[in-house]
């Protein structure tokens, strides 16, 4: 208080203020001039204290605010450049991945592709692996089970044409008017134009028994390879009542070597809800599995391409299939 003035210190948006009242005069006779001019220079003083930090404080919270934006801007920039790279990474990549044949194929039209696509599978005759498809068990099927089985065939068929490789198929016991010849001429669009094999005759008549394979996932032996001298044999049968070795015993009745896909060497049950875990494939499976190893040359990858998740089934870590596959090396067939 400076004479009958009161300064009062108050706080404003977080800032001091100062408030000036006028306190009751008392009786008496007024200081004069002297508390005026001392009273008129603390105001100065504080109106310049007040303005300096007010203004300190403007320009703190300005150089805050101007680096954050900074900070965020620079982030955004190094994010949109990352994934600048990363596209363009991508593309070259694929790019990079694109084979010659595919390259031409892009420039090629439709009838062009067909033409080359025919001729593929006709030097598959010739001189690529083979595949037998055994339908000497139509008489074990339904009606439902049949036109499934002409399904998978057609299903087959389209893996094999899309194929680099492409193999030589066998449809064996294919008996001209019977169930499944019927089913696969309905269901199957240009079935008489497959560039297959389709004889009445067994398998066992055409091939000596020393070259087949008989692949059934009842087998104790494990297949390790595709050999280009070998007929591997895949039995036509959808079995919806699961009729147990029943393409094993017949392999087994005459005298044929038998192997199974190394699921179990490659694989791991996965735990499911309806704690389902199966070996059993379609045909179109089993041959998607045997098209995509003889191209890669990796079991890993083709059963993960070939086996369908709802067999309960996934691919072992590299650890455990070095060590499961020494384990079962005594269940390894020589073919």
């Amino acid at each position: 208080m400076i004479g009958n003035t009161v300064i009062k210190e108050v706080m404003v948006t977080g800032e001091p203020y100062f408030a000036v009242e006028q306190a009751p005069c008392k009786q008496g006779k007024p200081k004069g001039n002297e508390d005026e001019v001392l009273l008129s220079g603390i105001f100065e003083l504080l109106q310049i204290e007040v303005e300096c930090e007010s203004s300190g404080t403007q320009q703190h919270k300005e150089s805050c605010y101007s680096k954050n934006v900074l900070r965020k801007k620079k982030h955004w920039e190094n994010t949109v450049a990352a994934k600048k790279i990363k596209r363009k990474q991508k593309k070259q990549k694929k790019k990079e991945n694109l084979s010659s044949q595919s390259a031409l194929e892009s420039l090629l039209t439709k009838r062009d592709l067909k033409v080359i696509t025919k001729e593929k599978l006709l030097k598959a005759r010739d001189s690529g692996p083979r595949i037998c498809i055994d339908l000497s068990m139509t008489d074990h099927m339904n009606n439902k089970e049949i036109s499934r089985l002409a399904a998978q065939i057609r299903r087959l068929y389209g893996t094999n044409r899309k194929s680099t490789n492409p193999f030589r198929i066998y449809l064996t016991s294919f008996i001209p008017g019977g169930p499944i010849h019927s089913e696969c001429l309905r269901m199957n669009d240009g079935f008489t134009s497959y560039i297959m094999d389709m004889v009445e005759e067994s398998y066992l008549d055409l091939f000596p028994r020393e070259t087949i394979v008989y692949l059934t996932p009842d087998s104790d032996c494990v297949l390790e390879d595709i050999e280009p001298n070998k007929v591997y044999v895949f039995g036509g049968l959808v079995d919806e009542s699961i009729q147990k070795k029943l393409t094993y015993t017949q392999a087994q009745e005459n005298s044929v070597q038998t192997a199974r896909l190394p699921i179990r060497e490659y694989m791991v049950k996965k735990v499911n809800l309806k704690n389902y875990h199966s070996e059993i494939l379609a045909v179109n499976q089993v041959f998607e599995v045997i098209s995509t190893y003889y191209e890669t040359r990796n079991w890993q990858a083709a059963l993960q391409s070939g086996i369908p998740p709802g067999k309960g089934y996934v691919i072992r870590t590299s650890v455990a299939v070095s060590s499961s596959t020494a384990s079962t090396s005594e269940n390894k067939c020589t073919q």
